[in-house]
This record gives structure tokens, sequence and C-alpha cells, in this order.
């Protein structure tokens, strides 16, 4: 099962659009987490065994800084997709993506490169 927590500044309806395909995936805002912090939208992805989809590079960091070992993260680096676009790519990346995110990292998608770095991340 896919399950994906979208965050802020994703579009809202690219949660029914990966519904309709067999996707379990909320979004932030229809959760009452449309203002919540990052750590509290990482918590709440942790704690319902969600993958976050982000905008926002601060999910990598916190998880990197922290040694942390999930939740995974999806970090798109593509500005301006709208909802179809944005389900596009989810589905596109996830038979790519999906067993390092079974057992926690961090992905960034841009235009040309998909990056996967597994969780945790160890420093030298």
């Amino acid at each position: 099962m896919r399950r994906v927590l979208l965050d802020q500044g994703l579009p809202r309806s690219t949660a029914a659009l990966l519904s309709q395909g067999g996707w379990d995936v909320i979004h932030v805002s229809d959760i009452g987490m449309s203002r919540a912090s990052d750590t509290e939208v990482l918590q709440r992805a942790r704690a319902d065994s969600r993958v976050c989809v982000t905008l926002d590079a601060d999910f990598h960091s916190l998880l990197v800084t922290g040694g942390e070992r999930g939740p995974s993260v999806i970090r798109i680096r593509k500005e301006g997709l709208d909802a179809t676009a944005l389900a596009e790519l989810l589905q596109a990346i996830w038979p790519r993506v999906e067993d390092a995110l079974d057992s926690g990292a961090l992905v960034t998608v841009t235009g040309r490169l998909l990056r996967i770095r597994r969780l945790p991340v160890v420093r030298p």
C-alpha cells in the first residue's frame, strides 16, 4: 500500500487523484495541520507510517541532523506542478524508490535527477 502525507504547498487535489489509483493519501490541510511545523508533520507521517512528500528542504535537514531512521521523505524540486502533474510524477518515480522508502530514505526529485539517500544518513 502506498501511504503518503502531502505537505502544505502541494496541491490538495493530488490526494484525490492518487486515491483513485488505490493510494492511501492525505493532505496536511485535510487533517487540520495546515499550520503545523515541519517537525509536527514528520511526527504525524512517522506515527501513521506514511511517506511525507514536500517542497521543503527542511524535512531532509531535520532527519539528517537528528540521525533519524524515518519517516521517509520525498522532496520535490520542481516548482509549479499542478495536481495532475504531481500525481503523474509520483506514480512514475514510485517503482524506482519504493524499496528505499520502505526501509527509510530521503528522495530528491528534480527535472533530471532522482537521488536516494538511505536513513539514517551517516556523516564521516
